[in-house]
């Protein structure tokens, strides 16, 4: 599988690590771009993001990257966390940078883009990009945790949130069934 993996600077570095961490990469072809504000988020949530040694990684800044054209194709785009700034540049069809020009790709070829946002409470405008984005094919998978599984840790409730966008994307989470049909 041909995957993007993009952060934006909302709250939440932990399920990106959590997903990095989660992801085969020997097995996944992963590229990963974190905008400027993604990168001072991580340092001030969890200090350095470990990526696998395998992931390419691409600057935001540059449109050098084959996810950046429709004519490469790739499997699917998550966007984690997601800050509402992004998601309505999204919506809107921007596309100044390689995160939101890729989601214009992902959105204008109908591949998967998963967008992850963290931030709460909503106002309307955020209401009406999330819909535009629903309409326009986007899956909108917000990062809230689930507790009925009593985690015991910050990651255990991460991993909540990371598996259903495994699940979205056609990966198994490491150790875990598929979700039971009560969710």
């Amino acid at each position: 599988m041909k995957l993007v993996i993009a952060a934006t600077g909302a709250s939440g570095m932990v399920y990106l690590q959590r997903l990095l961490d989660q992801i085969d990469c020997n097995q996944n072809e992963v590229h990963l771009v974190l905008s400027g504000y993604a990168k001072q988020v991580v340092i001030d949530e969890i200090g350095k993001l470990r990526v696998p040694g395998n992931v390419r990684e691409h600057a935001d800044k540059s449109m050098n990257a084959p996810f950046a054209s429709g004519s490469a194709i790739f499997d699917a785009m998550v966007v984690v966390p997601c800050s509402m700034g992004t998601l309505g540049r999204i919506a809107a069809g921007t596309g100044e940078t390689l995160i939101l020009r890729a989601a214009d790709v992902f959105l204008k070829e109908r591949r998967k883009l998963i967008l992850v946002p963290r931030e709460t409470p909503w106002n309307l405008i955020h209401a009406r990009n999330c819909c535009s984005l629903l309409e326009s094919g986007a899956v909108l998978l917000p990062a809230s945790p689930a507790f009925y599984s009593l985690p015991q840790t910050i990651a255990d409730a991460a991993d909540t949130v990371v598996h259903r966008i495994l699940d979205q994307i056609g990966l198994p989470a490491p150790g875990t069934h598929r979700w039971a049909e009560s969710e």
